[in-house]
């Protein structure tokens, strides 16, 4: 499974991004797919997971602000990213868990993206 971001971008404060993931071939045996980041000297933290029946969970810090989706074909996932504050600043990675009961820890998650930066300015 090879999973591919793209999207990432250098925006001014306030302003939105569209993250996308496109996985390579579709395996059955993957269940919950996901978004991390990771700012610089800091730990990678869970966005947004959602699973194979589509149900999303996202981390109390990007509620209302960023939302996940997928697509029908379980494809590509993508991350919409609105009202972005300078703090959002990192590198995003997509990730993928065999995990039906997979959380936003990241060691829950066997397949990552190389990521994709993201960039906000004051």
């Amino acid at each position: 499974v090879q999973l591919v971001e793209s999207g990432g971008d250098s925006v001014q404060a306030g302003g939105s991004l569209r993250l996308s993931c496109a996985v390579s071939e579709y395996v059955y045996a993957i269940y919950c797919m996901a978004w991390f980041r990771q700012a610089p000297g800091k730990e990678r933290e869970g966005v947004a997971l959602i699973n194979y029946y589509g149900a999303t969970t996202h981390a109390d810090s990007f509620k209302g602000r960023f939302l996940i989706s997928r697509d029908m074909e379980k494809t590509t996932l993508s991350l919409q990213m609105n009202s972005l504050k300078p703090e959002d600043t990192a590198i995003y990675y997509c990730a993928a868990s065999r995990s039906p009961l997979a959380t936003l820890n990241p060691r829950e998650f066997v397949f990552w993206g190389r990521g994709t930066q993201v960039t906000v300015s004051s």
